[in-house]
């Protein structure tokens, strides 16, 4: 089994002892005191069922806050028996791709796993745009209640009187603050258009609340049995590079909205999204992808002259179209065609560009099991659409001025929504290399505003501002010149070209074959174009034809089968702050703690993982603890990480606590003894999607509660 984090470990273990470090102060019987050890020699990850023998722990160790480390002497770990991955039969997994701009769901019954229904169509929606999936916008009373979601919400709020839209509470484009907070927690809060502020946690049990609601009626319309709520597996979407607070936050709403109950957590599944990607493009066939690299190019067209791009999706729309009617989707029981071209080793990445992030993996095909291997850690940004919109609103700063721009989305914000939303229909419709200019629909309200606060027009405005790619149309229209275009998309476009060849310059990423653009933002010819150019000489840029549902396709097909993905690389490296014998001139004399004679350095970090370690499913990594009280009924334990796995003590730049384990323990029972050292075992697999724990008492081979929780920082 792979060492964890031995690459550049600064010191050895003294004799396989350590002791946890940096315990909590002492608040009186059965309290959350972590004073516990740590079971030694126990720094590797094993599947379950080997039996491990383990050398006795010292006789004593030492104190901190007046809580005694206690000694434990374990007995050598039983052979445990692997869990059955699927502890009751599902009749239908329901996926939810909760995206920034857009979202939806999709559903397959267990029986018939080769047909996804797609969500039935939305009301409303933009001209001349696909509607595939729902925007992603919340609307909700001055009272705080539900009103509508997508669509519904966006023509509601558009409808509102001025004055009243100022206390309606329209959210938009709100996942984005669950990835850019750093201190993500329970009472983090989001900013509605109107201003005023609201738990984040509400917000999102909102929307996830409306789409439990639509699935589960869709799904009993088309099931011919009566479906009890334990036959529905669910599962959400979140992007790769997002941590483990924000993939748990997105759990705790799932539980707050009644998709399950927190008793039955294995009926949830947090899927990443180019991984769900990833998934279903193993399905494809070679008629359902456009392949860019197959035709050659010059400056986004084709040398025959024809537009690759607008050609291309034209084509693709129209089979959407009629794969739309009928809205079920059969995908190949086996792996698709482009695969039988693969061998053994052979390595793609799949950039998954959606609104907020653009979210990298990279694969390896296990050949002929057809299970996925990832090679390298997720990377990737907020390098998704919304930079685009952002780069639109900063053009009108220019132009009208922030404060302005300011005061216009406080006073009007229902007109300012239907401003950006013309933005981004408009958006959907460039393409490299084209001579028109993209007309935008200004508000009258807008005009009249500016007219009211400047003293004067928005022609006058726009002539000052000396912005000569913008022009004035007298249809009340503002002319993005393709000069003005280019120069809202390159920043963007510039930051995920970049990312993806800095990974395909990792020496575990050479000689990949392949690159597929999913996601929304994919769907862009300007993206594509600049993909094209820039990477098509490596690999073949494949995207699938129906890119904007490849993810929640994937998604359904993650929760038929979520061994899937075999191996994982971990993020970041998670460990503990533990007591190790103090070395002189080893370890720094300001770490040392003399106990009872004995010399202990202090805040060592004992890994669990390492950062882009190989983590295989079913891999766990074990540790012993006990209380250091008897009728003790809680232990703590910290977890820290960091980005590196050079790091030494939990002190070290760069550590930071995380997160906490947190063990409930049951009463020993009548007969046994006060004195009696308890151990309990903690199992930890770092393989999935999440991070989990569970835990038992070996003297009674009972479960113990077993918590992980990295919200509560």
């Amino acid at each position: 089994m792979k060492q964890v984090g031995d690459r550049k470990k600064k010191y050895k273990r003294e004799e396989g002892k350590s002791f946890v470090s940096g315990t909590r102060g002492c608040k009186g019987p059965g309290t959350s005191t972590m004073a516990t050890v740590l079971q030694p020699n126990m720094n590797t990850l094993q599947t379950p069922g080997e039996n491990r023998s383990v050398p006795p722990s010292p006789s004593c160790s030492p104190a901190r806050n007046d809580c005694s480390i206690a000694p434990l002497t374990p007995s050598p770990s039983p052979r445990t028996v692997v869990r059955p991955r699927v502890t009751r039969p599902f009749s239908v997994v329901v996926a939810i791709d909760f995206g920034t701009t857009s979202s939806g769901y999709a559903f397959s019954f267990t029986q018939d796993p080769e047909a996804i229904h797609m969500m039935r169509r939305w009301e409303g929606g933009d001209p001349g745009v696909a509607n595939q999936k729902s925007p992603t916008c919340l609307l909700l009373t001055p009272e705080l209640r539900f009103h509508s979601f997508g669509f519904a919400a966006r023509d509601s709020y558009h409808d509102l009187d001025p004055e009243e839209a100022r206390h309606w509470l329209y959210f938009d484009k709100f996942k984005m603050k669950i990835h850019s907070t750093s201190d993500l927690t329970m009472e983090t809060e989001l900013e509605a258009v109107s201003g005023r502020r609201v738990r984040a946690i509400e917000v999102f049990v909102h929307a996830l609340r409306f789409f439990r609601e639509h699935a589960l009626k869709e799904v009993k319309d088309q099931s011919s049995s009566v479906l009890e709520g334990d036959e529905v597996r669910w599962v959400i979407t979140v992007p790769a590079v997002w941590r483990q607070p924000a993939k748990q936050f997105m759990r705790e709403a799932a539980y707050l909205a009644g998709l399950v109950s927190p008793e039955s957590p294995e009926q949830l599944l947090i899927a990443l999204e180019p991984e769900a990607a990833s998934i279903y493009c193993r399905k494809l066939r070679l008629h359902q992808v456009i392949d860019l690299s197959t035709r050659p190019m010059a400056n986004g067209l084709d040398v025959d002259g024809s537009r690759l791009f607008d050609s291309s999706f034209r084509q693709a729309r129209e089979q959407l179209r009629r794969a739309r009617h009928s809205r079920t989707f059969l995908v190949e029981s086996g792996t698709g065609e482009l695969w039988s071209e693969m061998q053994t080793g052979d390595r793609y990445i799949v950039a998954d560009c959606g609104g907020g992030t653009v979210d990298l993996t990279v694969h390896q095909i296990e050949q002929p099991q057809g299970t996925l291997k990832e090679l390298y850690k997720a990377s990737g940004g907020p390098y998704g659409a919304v930079g685009v919109d952002l780069a639109f609103e900063a053009m009108l700063c220019q132009i009208f001025g922030a404060d302005f721009i300011e005061s216009f989305k406080a006073k009007r914000p229902a007109a300012w929504v239907d401003l950006t939303i013309a933005f981004e229909a408009r958006k959907r419709t460039a393409t490299p290399g084209s001579s028109n200019a993209l007309n935008i629909s200004l508000p009258f309200s807008f005009i009249d505003f500016y007219k009211r606060h400047r003293g004067q027009s928005v022609e006058t405005a726009l002539r000052k501002s000396n912005m000569n790619i913008v022009k004035w149309s007298s249809q009340g229209m503002l002319r993005l010149t393709p000069e003005a275009m280019k120069e809202l998309f390159q920043p963007t476009i510039n930051n995920i070209v970049k990312h993806i060849e800095n990974l395909m310059k990792k020496p575990e990423v050479q000689g990949v074959r392949f690159l597929f653009l999913v996601g929304g933002f994919a769907e862009s010819p300007m993206l594509q174009q600049a993909v094209q150019a820039t990477l098509g000489r490596s690999c073949r840029i494949i995207i699938p034809q129906d890119v904007g549902l490849t993810i929640l396709k994937g998604a359904v097909l993650f929760g038929l089968d979520p061994t899937v993905v075999r191996v994982r690389r971990c993020p970041l490296t998670y460990g503990v702050g533990v007591l190790n014998r103090f070395v002189e001139g080893r370890h720094p004399r300001e770490k040392l703690l003399v106990k009872e004679g004995r010399e202990w350095c202090t805040d060592i970090l004992d890994r669990f993982v390492a950062v882009d370690q190989s983590v295989a499913l079913g891999e766990v990594v074990r540790r012993s603890y006990t209380p250091a009280r008897p009728g003790q009924r809680k232990i703590i334990i910290n977890i820290y990480c960091s980005t590196t796995d050079d790091v030494v003590y939990i002190t070290d730049p760069g550590v930071r606590k995380c997160g906490a384990i947190t063990l409930d323990l049951p009463d020993p029972g009548p007969g046994t003894p006060a004195n009696q050292r308890r151990e309990i075992r903690a199992t930890m697999q770092f393989g999935d999607t999440e991070i989990k724990v569970t835990a038992v008492d070996v003297a009674t081979n009972r479960s113990v509660r077993a918590a992980i929780d990295f919200l509560s920082n």
